[in-house]
């Protein structure tokens, strides 16, 4: 139930809220947070502004690999996953894709709905660095004690090249 309300909600929004100019400060600081997930997490396994970055709560829905519940649950994975492959993967955003759509209570922002594409790459020793897939993502992010703090993320629409 929770997946179908984050689902009929980011389809909503993209048609009520306008998505925020990529020069604007939130899709800055959307885009620093993103940067914190994926290129220092994912790609290096520098998982320590996870620490920060997500919600004790936070929930990560796959479409190849189901759902993961919390914030811990979600770092061990990464550690025992990706981290541990001999094959490097790495995400890299797809350019001119990602959109930022601010969330308001009584004109009050509150949180910023996230999503974009992505595309994965492979790195294989003796081999040159290849694109393995591409797949959409959306990810909620809530401004708690003034810090932007990833509470749920859909990654989705996983295919190959």
């Amino acid at each position: 139930m929770r997946v179908f309300f984050l689902f009929c909600f980011c389809v909503i929004s993209g048609r009520l809220f306008a998505q925020v100019a990529d020069t604007s400060k939130l899709y800055k600081d959307i885009k620093a947070g993103d940067s914190l997930i994926f290129d220092i997490g994912f790609n290096t396994c520098n998982l320590a502004p996870y620490e920060d970055i997500f919600a004790d709560d936070f929930r990560f829905y796959h479409d190849k690999g189901g759902i993961t519940s919390g914030k811990a649950a979600f770092i061990q994975d990464m550690q025992n996953g990706i981290c541990k492959q001999e094959n490097k993967l790495d995400r890299q955003l797809v350019p001119h894709t990602l959109k930022v759509f601010p969330l308001y209570n009584n004109g009050v922002l509150y949180g910023a709905i996230e999503n974009g594409e992505h595309a994965f790459f492979s790195t294989e020793k003796g081999k040159a660095r290849y694109q393995t897939g591409v797949a959409r993502f959306t990810i909620v992010w809530l401004l708690v004690d003034g810090k932007w703090k990833a509470t749920e993320a859909l990654s989705y629409d996983h295919h190959g090249v």
